[in-house]
C-alpha cells in the first residue's frame, strides 16, 4: 500500500459508518468491482425505467414547467 492511500484510509476511519461505507464503493468500483455505487430500491428503479422511456420517445418538460417547478421552489 502506498503512503498516500495508507494515509487515506486512516482519514476514511475516522467518519461514520455510512460514509465509510460510500468511501469503500467508490474504491471498489475504481479498483474494477462491479458493485454498483447506490443500490436502486424497487420503486427508484421503476422511476428510472419510466423515465429512460420517456426520453427516448423525445418526452421532456416544456421550459414553462421546469420554471413553475423552480418558482414553486424558489429557486
Amino acid at each position: 500500500m502506498t503512503k498516500l492511500l495508507d494515509r487515506a484510509i486512516q482519514r476514511v476511519r475516522a467518519l461514520p459508518a455510512e460514509a465509510q461505507d460510500d468511501v469503500a464503493r467508490v474504491l471498489l468500483r475504481l479498483a474494477g468491482d462491479d458493485e454498483p455505487v447506490h443500490l436502486l430500491t424497487a420503486e427508484e428503479a421503476t422511476s428510472l425505467a419510466a423515465s429512460l422511456a420517456e426520453a427516448e420517445r423525445d418526452e421532456f418538460s416544456s421550459d414553462h414547467e421546469i420554471q413553475a417547478i423552480w418558482a414553486k421552489h424558489e429557486l
